[in-house]
């Protein structure tokens, strides 16, 4: 199997700047979108950097991902999770590192949703509120977990799904890259089949969104339906940057 995807990043209709960034490649099946954070342009720079630190670090350890292409093993596929994990944090050090040295920069942090296609597999790497969709057979299921205040509340119990939609705390992260010299990172790996789909998107496109759309745009193409999706945040209020990376997998 292989995989073939887009990616596009607008700015929306409010902000002055992209603070998003996004990666995508098809040969080395790799796939992060990041969704930055903080003043003076630091959300930028924040996830900018986190992008490229993440794309180096898989790119350098692509002998284990062969490991596990060619010799598949429980402990091939634990080398590739822990690969994609360190990334994560080495990015996490690196944003860290650089506001330590910029004051204007200080606090400045990033959201990761990272996917590493390999094989029938899919490897994911989770830090912030941007997501990991799979659309199968019609039906779209979110792969990844928010790390956000409200997410917490729901979990525990605390609020009801229609308070969630107009709580003051939706955009409140409890985990970023970057803010911190360490950050916990959720890993995780779904198996994979030709023709499945898999969108990463920041808040900017999640957020105006229902689940039950997704399927229904994406069956428009790869690259039709990552349009559509960018203007119909915009089309829904554009109020933050719109990014997305759709993937397909083909045989």
């Amino acid at each position: 199997m292989r995989s073939v995807s887009i990616g596009l990043s607008d700015i929306g209709r409010r902000r002055k700047s992209n603070e998003d960034a996004f990666f995508r490649d098809d040969e080395l099946c790799l796939y992060v979108v990041a969704d930055g954070m903080g003043g003076h342009a630091a959300g930028e720079v924040a996830s900018s950097e986190a992008v490229d630190t993440i794309h180096g670090m898989v790119r350098r350890g692509n002998a284990a991902i062969q490991k596990l292409l060619t010799t598949p093993s429980d402990d091939s596929l634990r080398a590739v999770k822990r690969l994609l994990e360190s990334s994560v944090q080495a990015a996490t050090y690196m944003v860290f590192a650089l506001a330590e040295l910029e004051p204007e920069q200080a606090g400045m942090g990033t959201t990761i949703s990272a996917l590493l296609v390999a094989g029938n597999r899919g490897i994911i790497a989770q830090v912030g509120d941007s997501r990991v969709y799979l659309v199968r057979e019609g039906r779209a299921r979110q792969l990844t977990e928010d790390h956000t205040l409200i997410a917490w509340q729901l979990r525990e119990g605390l609020i009801t799904e229609e308070e969630a939609k107009s709580s003051p705390h939706r955009n409140v992260i409890t985990r970023a890259v970057g803010n911190r010299d360490y950050v916990e990172v959720d890993t995780s790996v779904v198996e994979l089949a030709v023709g499945d789909k898999l969108m990463l998107c920041s808040d900017g496109l999640h957020g105006y969104l229902d689940e039950a759309e997704i399927p229904g745009i994406a069956d428009l193409g790869f690259e039709q339906a990552a349009r559509r999706f960018i203007a119909l945040a915009n089309e829904r209020g554009g109020r933050d940057n719109i990014t997305v990376v759709f993937v397909q997998i083909a045989d």
